[in-house]
């Protein structure tokens, strides 16, 4: 396991990525991972949502699966775009 985790830390790809990302530099990669942590915070905000505004009606698990379901379909786009901005400026 240790031996993993050593490749781990020594592979430059790696490296490469984690650099990027904390430098603030937008890539594919980059962008795809950022894209994918606020569709992850998206669902769960959604879900929290739909429990908050339709919970009682519907039920708190139907609720949070519409919030889940619904939630991202703002944000991503919007990701998308301020990402793009971000590598044009």
């Amino acid at each position: 396991m240790t031996d993993f985790l050593s490749n781990l830390a020594n592979n430059p790809n790696l490296q490469d990525f984690l650099h990027n990302l904390i430098a603030g530099e937008i890539t594919w990669l980059t962008a795809l991972f950022l894209v994918a942590i606020a569709t992850a915070f998206s669902i769960l905000g959604g879900a929290i949502g739909g429990i908050l505004l339709a919970g009682k009606d519907l039920g708190y698990r139907l609720a949070a699966m519409i919030g889940g379901l619904f939630g991202p379909a703002g944000v991503i786009p919007a990701v998308a775009i301020g990402l793009v901005v971000l590598k044009l400026v």
